[in-house]
């Protein structure tokens, strides 16, 4: 279902609330923002709202401060990235609700900009408490939703404050939506999906959606060693979800029936552990030594997967294919991503692991589209609603 987006409705002289996710990566040690994309990913809607005319209150989240005030989580460091963005002042007020803010808000100008504080210091936040959604919405005239990244996520700054004001997608959420429900709905065909990480728990309903969706599904990373498992494979000290075994068995016997190809790592890189500078070698499906781990897909994987990728006239990526933060377990993930950047078709990318190995290589402007939430896109891919999108009014 389609759904109104900030185009859609008159600005001028409006105050717009609008949820952004600025929830960026932040250096441990000084806490600056080693990352900004994220805050780059809202400037078009920012912009367009400010270009109509209205003036803009914009709230998120940083971290995970648990309901407390946590000081290196404070937005101001945001605050002045987006004014270097913009070129205009942001004005960071110190709360997000309460008398200091109304009267702020009541000074606001059109194309005046407010940031309000990191709206986890709330612990009505992540409640959807209806009074705390309240007191946000009485900011507003109409509620904007930028922040695909959280639309899974049923809060009071993404979903409670819906209940009170009209609701509509911002450009970046609409761009998300549009791209993710054509891949569902009409991908042009082969589709192909590259699943990789540690958890099979975290991607078996994607798995079990995109089964009758897919031509093939390539799986790599630790979650590939729960599959072999399931294969009677030995898999050494690899990482394997015992739990999810009968699970992996049933998703590859239902695969068959729905002439979707399975591929699992054929060879892989294995080490002692998962360490750099230790002995690493490449080894056969089925000969990991019982007391050695497999941290990367092989060279003949890395070959049979970047033949698939040929073939495909769309892909979904999400998850590396080995442990690509060590450089001697990271081939498989880089060449597969530079495979991705060169092949013609539409290629969707998903999760903060595979962006960050996209940014590794300089890719990730090669992609067709890089999804700004790794869970809401994996969420939306299995055919679930999200809770930030269901509010949202419908065309």
């Amino acid at each position: 279902m389609a759904k109104l987006s900030v185009k859609d409705v008159d600005l001028k002289d409006k105050r717009v609330l609008m949820r952004v996710d600025f929830n960026v990566s932040l250096d441990k040690t000084t806490g600056e923002i080693t990352d900004d994309t994220r805050i780059r990913a809202a400037l078009p809607t920012i912009k367009y709202i400010l270009d109509k005319g209205a003036s803009l209150i914009l709230m998120s989240h940083l971290g995970r401060p648990k309901g407390k005030v946590v000081p290196q989580l404070k937005m101001d460091k945001v605050a002045t990235r987006l004014s270097e963005l913009l070129g205009r002042k942001v004005k960071k007020l110190n709360a997000c609700i309460g008398e200091e803010v109304k009267k702020e808000v009541d000074k606001l100008k059109p194309g005046e900009v407010i940031l309000l504080e990191n709206t986890r210091f709330y612990k009505e936040e992540t409640e959807n408490d209806p009074e705390f959604a309240k007191q946000l919405a009485s900011l507003g005239d109409i509620f904007v939703n930028d922040a695909f990244g959280t639309a899974h996520r049923a809060h009071a700054s993404t979903v409670g404050v819906a209940s009170y004001l009209p609701a509509v997608a911002g450009l970046l959420m609409a761009k998300e939506l549009e791209i993710l429900e054509s891949i569902l709905t009409h991908p042009d065909q082969p589709f192909i999906a590259i699943l990789g990480g540690a958890k099979v728990s975290d991607k078996i309903g994607v798995l079990k959606n995109l089964l009758d969706k897919c031509q093939k599904i390539l799986i790599g990373g630790a979650m590939a060693y729960t599959f072999l498992r399931a294969l009677g494979v030995p898999t050494g000290k690899s990482l394997v979800e015992e739990d999810k075994i009968n699970e992996a068995k049933g998703v590859m016997d239902d695969a068959k029936g729905k002439n979707c190809e399975i591929l699992l790592p054929v060879d892989h890189v294995v080490a002692p552990e998962a360490k750099s500078g230790v002995e690493v070698k490449v080894v056969g499906q089925s000969d990991i030594p019982s007391d050695w781990m497999a941290l990367d897909i092989g060279p003949e994987t890395i070959n049979q997967f970047n033949q698939a990728i040929d073939g495909a006239r769309t892909v979904f990526w999400n998850g590396p294919l080995g442990y690509f933060e060590i450089d001697e377990f990271s081939k498989g993930t880089r060449e597969v991503a530079r495979k991705l950047a060169g092949v013609r078709a539409t290629v969707v990318v998903g999760g903060g692991d595979s962006i960050a190995a996209l940014k590794k290589e300089n890719l990730v402007d090669k992609m067709t589209h890089v999804s700004t939430g790794g869970g809401a896109s994996l969420e939306f891919l299995e055919g679930k609603e999200l809770p930030g999108v269901a509010v949202l009014k419908d065309k």
